[in-house]
């Protein structure tokens, strides 16, 4: 079952958990932003090699994101390459949160759940991974060069409550409390 399957089947139980009146009133996710910090060394290969993972991973070209202000202690200009990110919407974010949830995050080792603290006031969910190498098409044989993400699914919820029930819903595995 897919995430977008999963949600057509859980709006109306959200809808009658929260009290709802309107199917539109209930929490539904508008975009997935995946983002990636390019470290310290502003080298070009790198920047490259990020890139054109992501690119892979996500099924789109991520953006370069440059510094805003020069910070002497980290030697970075400003205008420097920083990091990279793609903002995912629609087809693109639903087949994109199917590998995450079904194939990529049970490759994790001794995965026990996310927090539910990742969980913001505006209702929007941010979840950190420390290796790329778990989606199957980054599974390289460079072990070195291995790079983490964060990964930021934005809703249409009011609180906190109706967030967690929304991704509970759709199957984003929660540590037990």
């Amino acid at each position: 079952m897919t995430v977008q399957e999963k949600y057509k089947a859980a709006a109306p139980k959200l809808k009658a958990e929260f009290g709802l009146k309107n199917v539109m009133a209930v929490p539904k996710l508008t975009k997935v932003t995946v983002s990636v910090g390019t470290g310290k060394n502003h080298d070009k290969k790198r920047l490259e090699l990020v890139g054109d993972r992501m690119a892979k991973i996500t099924g789109q070209k991520p953006s370069p994101r440059p510094a805003k202000i020069a910070i002497a202690s980290f030697k970075s200009r400003q205008g420097d390459i920083v990091g990279m990110k793609v903002t995912l919407r629609g087809t693109r974010m639903y087949g994109f949160l199917d590998k995450l949830l079904n194939i990529a995050l049970p490759r994790i080792r001794d995965f026990r759940g996310y927090p539910v603290t990742g969980i913001d006031q505006m209702g929007n969910y941010t979840l950190g991974i420390k290796e790329h190498m778990i989606f199957p098409e980054s599974a390289d044989d460079d072990i070195k060069d291995s790079f983490g993400m964060a990964i930021t699914f934005t809703t249409t919820s009011k609180d906190k409550k109706q967030t967690e029930a929304l991704l509970r819903a759709i199957g984003v595995p929660f540590k037990k409390a």
